[in-house]
């Protein structure tokens, strides 16, 4: 005999005691009934029941002998097959939730309908109604020959009760006096008694399969294996409480359960389902590990306080913080931690199975990086696929990209994802500007270990986010920096599109603001606030309602970018715009002054490229010298240019440079005179015929 099949026949053996019950209950009734043989039975009340029941009803079932034996035997039996290390569902049911046999007993006795037709009639016979064909409490209490006025014994299928609580027995028609309520057992209990482990279909869309985090949570396995009560695990960006979870109920000696909140659907009713997670993780004998607790909104209190009281193991985990009021009793609280370095690298040479470079350091090439167990082994896979479809080993471009795939969308609905395609070496900048952005970046690939391992922060502090301020006139590099430095790191850069946050009734710009930096702390990016000045303008003196609520704003970006623990650039063209405040939160700031002369030459050479067609006379020694321009200036009449020579079919001439120049000047406002533009002047009446004026008049 199989496990599975000892499983069976105690369950078989058990229903068997309840046919001989029934059975016993049927001969009883009808040796007793004042009209045997009425064809109307069960439809209408006749004068002789009415009599019999003026009587006192019919006298309880005698015990039936029968019965009692083979319940002993089929008990005995079981005995053997568990000493002989048989799993016996039934009794596992029992032990896990604590039921006694009275319990037991009731489960069966609601569950006999499923598994044999008969029973429909014999209860419909005892109950004197053909439309009663489940058990009823008062049923379940006369077979069991239990005393209905018992408190005890009506609170076992009352309110608060292990076998309601837990879902293994349903109690319907609430409207019916207590003892005609009907007794029901789940499909989900039915199928675990008879050995299928697959899950009730209106939970399945929630469980996920999940592996451990291999390493970590050695409190958190203490606290569940002591006394077994419900613990909350805070997540931090680079961490998976939920993976932290499953592996501490593992290491208590615990199966999981893990459920994924964002996995709800919008018509979904979470009160409900809360119970029937708790009775499949105990249906499997594990703990239930739920979250993240955010995904619920409003509904977060109630279903918290619904979960922390299943009769189970629960392990809840989310971003924010307990609150003592979602419970009775104050669960054991942790934070999450992530992988350390060792772990890491034991974690990535697993995933890529011999597939990398030779010299290719995982640890090193995504260290700018915030993964979690899970999303390191999805970039891994990712990576070797990329390689392999290219035919070579894993190297660092390709672990980068399978770590960017990592990234959640909710951030694109906010702002502009930029994939960067610029390095230092297209950055004209002043040799220490450059040098800042060297060291920004730096901080960018190393904070997690001076921050982190080291704790320079002190215990105190509580920023952990990276933010710098890059100040100058518009088209001196600004966003390309952002650009240049998120590729350095690794990370894609995330433009903060203004439309989607500044909204004109109070309070939804914060609102705004709180769901970008909300999504931008769970996505491996740069975050760009090009214009800040708009957002984090200085405060100002209070004279009307507009002046407070324009305060309140700045003073909550000011918090909010206290507890950012990504990382942030703002972009400004009018620093002193900016409120004081924001300076002391700032790791670095970066000036972007006009470019001068020589650094001019250069952007003309860079922005006309390698590949343009151009005469070789080009004087960009000139156009350096005398046209004081920003870079994206510069670049805007280089593409011109570019245009105008491809109609002309020709290269760029100082004539297409020239004109491209006048038209610009014009866009800003700028006075086109000769001396400036001599001795090329002469190139922008060339073609319109325009005759010689006065070198004053010429504008």
């Amino acid at each position: 005999m199989t496990v599975g099949t000892a499983s069976l026949t105690h369950v078989l053996g058990r229903l068997e005691v309840v046919t001989r019950r029934v059975g016993s209950a049927v001969e009883w009734r009808r040796a007793g009934d004042p009209n045997p043989g009425d064809p109307f039975r069960g439809l209408h009340i006749s004068p002789a029941q009415v009599r019999a029941l003026l009587e006192g009803g019919p006298a309880p079932t005698p015990l039936d002998a029968g019965a009692s034996d083979r319940h002993s035997q089929v008990e005995a039996e079981a005995d053997e097959a568990e000493a002989a290390g048989a799993d016996l569902r039934l009794r596992r049911l029992a032990r896990t939730f604590g039921l006694d046999e009275v319990d037991v007993e009731l489960v069966l006795i609601a569950l006999a309908p499923d598994l044999d037709a008969r029973f429909e009639r014999f209860y419909a016979y005892l109950q004197d109604d053909v439309t009663r064909r489940r058990a009823s409490i008062g049923l379940w209490m006369e077979l069991c020959r239990l005393e209905p006025s018992s408190p005890p014994i009506r609170r076992r299928v009352g309110a608060g009760a292990p076998l309601v609580e837990s879902r293994l027995v349903l109690v319907e028609e609430p409207e019916r006096p207590f003892l005609t309520r009907s007794l029901r057992a789940p499909d989900r209990v039915t199928a675990f008694l008879l050995g299928d482990d697959a899950p009730e279909a209106t939970v399945r869309h929630l469980l996920v399969e999940r592996d451990p985090q291999p390493a970590g949570g050695s409190a958190l396995a203490a606290a569940v294996r002591q006394d077994g009560r419900s613990a909350y695990v805070r997540e931090r960006p680079g961490t998976d409480a939920g993976a932290l979870a499953i592996g501490a109920l593992r290491a208590a000696g615990m199966d999981a359960v893990a459920a994924d909140l964002r996995r709800l659907h919008p018509d979904d009713d979470f009160l409900s389902l809360a119970p029937m997670l708790g009775r499949e993780a105990g249906l499997r004998s594990a703990g239930l590990v739920v979250g993240p607790l955010e995904a619920l909104g409003d509904l977060r209190p109630a279903a918290a306080r619904a979960l922390s009281e299943l009769p189970a193991t629960v392990v809840l985990f989310g971003a924010g913080h307990w609150d003592p009021a979602w419970s009775r009793e104050l669960p054991y609280r942790c934070d999450a931690d992530g992988p350390t370095s060792a772990e890491r690298n034991t974690l990535w040479r697993a995933e890529l199975d011999g597939q990398a470079a030779p010299d290719l350091d995982p640890v090193a090439v995504t260290r700018t990086f915030r993964l979690t167990v899970e999303q390191a082994r999805q970039a891994a896979r990712a990576a070797v696929v990329q390689a392999r479809a290219a035919g070579r080993p894993v190297g660092p471009d390709d672990l980068r990209a399978g770590a960017r795939a990592q990234n959640a969308a909710g951030l694109e609905r906010l702002s502009r994802r930029i994939e960067p395609a610029v390095g230092f070496g297209d950055l004209v900048l002043q040799p220490e500007a450059l040098e800042q952005l060297r060291d920004l970046a730096a901080r960018g690939r190393h904070r997690d270990q001076v921050l982190g391992q080291w704790r320079m922060a002190g215990p105190s502090a509580r920023r952990r986010g990276l933010t710098a301020l890059f100040a100058g006139p518009s088209g001196t590099g600004k966003t390309m920096a952002a650009e240049v430095l998120a590729g350095e790191m690794g990370l894609d850069l995330y433009v903060v599109d203004l439309a989607s946050v500044v909204d004109k009734y109070v309070g939804e710009t914060e609102k705004n603001l709180d769901r970008i930096f909300h999504e931008a702390e769970g996505v491996n990016g740069v975050l760009l606030f090009d214009e800040a000045d708009a957002l984090f303008g200085k405060r100002s003196e209070v004279s009307d309602a507009h002046d407070r609520y324009a305060n309140v704003e700045v003073a909550y970006l000011l918090q909010r970018m206290e507890l950012f623990e990504g990382i942030a650039i703002l972009a400004t063209n009018l620093r002193a715009n900016l409120d004081e405040a924001f300076a002391r939160r700032l790791d670095v700031l970066v000036d972007f002054p006009e470019p001068e002369a020589g650094e001019r030459l250069r952007l003309w050479r860079h922005c006309l490229g390698g590949e343009v067609p151009r005469e070789p006379d080009l004087d960009l020694a000139f156009m350096a010298r005398s046209f004081r321009l920003s870079g994206g200036n510069i670049r805007n009449i280089a593409v011109s240019a570019a245009y105008a020579a491809a109609e002309d079919r020709s290269p760029i001439s100082m004539t297409h440079l020239v004109r491209a120049t006048q038209r610009e000047y014009r866009k800003l406002g700028r006075m086109v005179v000769e001396p400036e533009f001599e001795p090329y002047f002469h190139l922008l009446t060339a073609r319109s015929g325009l005759e010689e004026e006065p070198a004053d008049a010429r504008s």
